[in-house]
């Protein structure tokens, strides 16, 4: 199956756009949990709300992965933390995305994507694509960018490195997708440490809900 059928078919799964025949079967794209019995010694699984307190401290970057609009739709863009490198041969990337996420239907639709990784006088930029609902109308307002050479996804303006991506595999992970991107473009810019307030000037990082700076130091 190609990017697009893998997109499409991810897209299905979100958002089915007809009701199943009633002969026909429809995948299930979570596993059901085995039944049994809870020990009365056992511990409940840790509430979302904890998860997320104690997973906060784990420093990462920051990116907005954009799509070119499909069809006559916009382009399509949000800001994503959850973004690794996967495999150099072949070159895959990966990044994780909320099931119920408005902006992921548009990016799978177009099949491709570009990764965007800021810098760190981009948190305004950052929390531009944070926005959701009604704000979210045009995250791309005031904002320049360029297509990028392969995809002609959204190349922001002043991003410090990208990683141009067609869509590979979509997998189910609990409440998120888990989306592999084939890199088919990158590039970085060097910075010379006069680049306040662009995204040349160190990455930006994000650290228990704020943004921050990477300081170098010796061990």
């Amino acid at each position: 199956m190609g990017h697009a059928g893998m997109a499409a078919l991810a897209v299905r799964y979100l958002r089915p756009a007809h009701p199943p025949a009633p002969d026909a079967r429809t995948p299930d794209p979570m596993p059901r949990p085995a039944l049994r019995a809870v020990r009365a010694d056992e511990q409940p699984p840790p509430a979302p709300r904890e998860l997320r307190r104690v997973l906060g401290r784990f420093a990462s970057g920051v990116t907005v992965i954009t799509a070119p609009g499909a069809g006559g739709e916009p382009p399509a863009g949000f800001a994503c933390q959850s973004f690794a490198s996967l495999s150099l041969d072949p070159p895959l990337v990966v990044f994780m995305v909320g099931r119920t996420s408005t902006t992921w239907p548009r990016i799978a639709r177009a099949g491709v994507f570009c990764v965007n990784i800021l810098g760190a006088g981009q948190g305004a930029l950052c929390r531009a694509f944070a926005v959701s609902g009604a704000q979210a109308a045009d995250k791309f307002a005031g904002v320049r960018h360029s297509p990028a050479p392969v995809t002609g996804s959204p190349l922001l303006a002043g991003v410090p490195a990208w990683v141009d991506c067609e869509i590979h595999a979509v997998h189910t992970g609990g409440d998120h997708l888990i989306v592999v991107g084939h890199v088919e473009a990158l590039g970085a810019e060097e910075s010379d440490g006069n680049d306040e307030g662009t995204g040349a000037d160190g990455p930006l990082i994000f650290h228990r809900s704020t943004f921050g700076r990477f300081t170098a130091f010796d061990a």
